[in-house]
């Protein structure tokens, strides 16, 4: 089933409340079917992202790209196509989602209010929150442009979710990495130790492994985002052998 289908059969009876829970409210109670036409069943979510957390997670996803996209004033094809793989919906469904994208774009509510609440949920787990923003930094990239205003955005969520701008630093680079060093990638100084930096290779391919993801509850869609994320942090690790073999 869906990520879709999971919320609209697993989450209709949590009362979330806030800009989420409006959102959540529009789509909760309607039945989805499956390809063979019967009616879905509520998803079984890993234990530590339950009905309302999962629910927000796609929420959130949905309302703050929404509002991402306000940030540099266009849609682009690319932007959606990227949305659209991070949000699948069964046929006939997909436009359901937009129609709940296009209302988060134009709502009066502020995105500060839909990040706060997402990091009030998630402040027990900030990798989830990490997730998001991955998610979000692809939605931003997909058409080969990163926009001054989409960083300035981006930048504001990451503090509402409760980052510093170290973090959030170390979350851009691992999303752009054709831009940053390699020691910033793996978040560790130049100066580190070989023996440090192993030990931080080592806990981040432990932290963003695709099963680390889904043990957490992060929807299936993501998955190729962390497959992603990996590789990029085994190239970094790779160079900085690479650069200190040669010294």
């Amino acid at each position: 089933m869906s990520l879709w289908g999971k919320i609209v059969g697993g989450a209709a009876g949590f009362a979330m409340g806030g800009p989420l829970g409006a959102l959540l409210g529009l789509v909760a109670g309607h039945v989805l079917v499956d390809d063979r036409g019967r009616e879905s069943t509520p998803a079984q979510a890993d234990p530590r992202i339950l009905g309302e957390r999962q629910a927000a997670f796609i929420m959130g996803v949905i309302a703050l790209a929404a509002k991402m996209a306000k940030a540099d004033g266009k849609v682009t094809h690319d932007e959606i196509r990227a949305f659209r793989d991070m949000v699948k919906a069964p046929p006939g469904e997909m436009k359901r989602v937009e129609w709940v994208f296009d209302l988060a774009r134009q709502s009066s509510d502020g995105f500060e209010s839909y990040a706060r609440q997402i990091g009030r949920l998630f402040q027990d787990d900030p990798r989830v929150l990490e997730d998001l923003l991955d998610g979000l930094f692809h939605i931003a990239r997909s058409d080969g442009v990163f926009h001054g205003d989409e960083d300035g955005y981006l930048r504001e969520v990451a503090r509402l979710f409760g980052f510093d701008a170290a973090a959030y630093e170390r979350i851009k680079a691992r999303n752009m990495p054709e831009s940053a060093s390699p020691y910033a990638v793996l978040g560790v100084p130049a100066t580190a130790t070989n023996e440090e930096v192993k030990a931080a290779y080592r806990r981040l391919v432990k932290e963003h492994h695709p099963d680390a993801m889904m043990a957490r509850g992060v929807p299936e869609e993501f998955i190729a985002i962390a497959t992603a994320k990996v590789a990029t942090i085994n190239a970094a690790y790779e160079k900085i052998e690479k650069l200190r073999a040669k010294t």
